[in-house]
């Protein structure tokens, strides 16, 4: 994927989101960390909020509450009538998005980092929702630049049938950041760390870009999403079969059709099939055995 130019206008609000889910710890420690002592990631001209958005699911070190809040960020949720029938993660989107947006109009946040973790080997990963937004190709290459020698993957979730309404998709300049593998409920102080070094670098980033840095034309290598796999299941909707050992822990390396997938506790083995290479990710991802 290119980038030839960005954006011309300079980058006046930011917001940095830990908590969407309210057991991935990361976030949820930097965050609070900043709205004690923001002196790291204040930049000169660049208003920077940090900003918990589920309290209740971090209070309870729970992913959610009633639903997932980083999926109800789309024009039917936002636009209920508010109700203390709604479930708590609409309610708190709405919030949200009176806070950060309206989503889709010019007063919304220029840009919000939402601070994930994964349970599944992905390493350093930067979520991208829109393969022609130069601004963030942009970005992303710098960071990826500068964490160098350290991976840092691009995970593209553009798809004509999947969409996310994500929580940070209320911004003009939507970012995801996941980091793992990192259990949930736990933290890790090397994961924390990566995490910590991508927001600087990205805050760094808009600096130069608000200061007036050219960028050259650049090229990142992005995944893009293709569909998702479920378990196999019983007849009741229960997991029949696991992560295969030949793929726990592969995130991102290549997976060929004859290639093992699940194991059965009879100890069938369950491969790809169909007939090209894809590259998994969110392998053994403890959040997706709900789903």
């Amino acid at each position: 994927m290119t980038s030839c130019h960005v954006a011309e206008d300079p980058i006046k609000k930011v917001a940095i989101f830990g908590g969407t889910h309210g057991n991935e710890l990361t976030g949820v420690f930097l965050v609070k960390h900043w709205l004690e002592n923001s002196t790291e990631i204040q930049r000169t001209g660049l208003e920077v909020k940090p900003f918990i958005t589920n309290p209740r699911a971090v209070k309870k070190c729970t992913r959610y509450i009633d639903c997932d809040l980083n999926r109800v960020f789309d024009p039917e949720n936002l636009g209920k009538k508010k109700s203390e029938d709604l479930p708590y993660e609409v309610r708190r989107a709405q919030e949200i998005n009176h806070l950060f947006g309206p989503k889709d109009s010019e007063d919304s946040y220029d840009i919000i980092f939402d601070l994930h973790n994964t349970t599944s080997n992905m390493g350093c990963t930067l979520i991208l929702e829109d393969s022609r937004n130069d601004f963030l190709i942009q970005m992303f290459h710098y960071i990826k630049t500068s964490l160098a020698p350290l991976p840092c993957y691009v995970y593209l979730i553009e798809h004509p049938s999947l969409k996310y309404a994500t929580t940070r998709s209320i911004a003009k300049y939507p970012v995801g950041i996941g980091v793992g593998p990192q259990p949930q409920g736990v933290l890790r102080a090397d994961i924390l760390d990566q995490m910590r070094k991508m927001i600087q670098h990205a805050l760094d980033f808009i600096h130069n870009f608000n200061e007036g840095k050219e960028f050259p034309p650049c090229a990142i290598e992005v995944y893009k999403i293709m569909e998702k796999v479920d378990y196999p299941r019983n007849e009741s909707g229960e997991i029949s079969a696991i992560i295969h050992p030949k793929l726990q822990d592969q995130d991102w390396k290549p997976l060929h059709p004859e290639d093992p997938v699940f194991l059965t506790l009879d100890g069938k083995t369950i491969s790809l099939g169909g007939d090209q290479t894809v590259y998994p990710v969110f392998v053994n991802e403890a959040a997706y055995y709900e789903k």
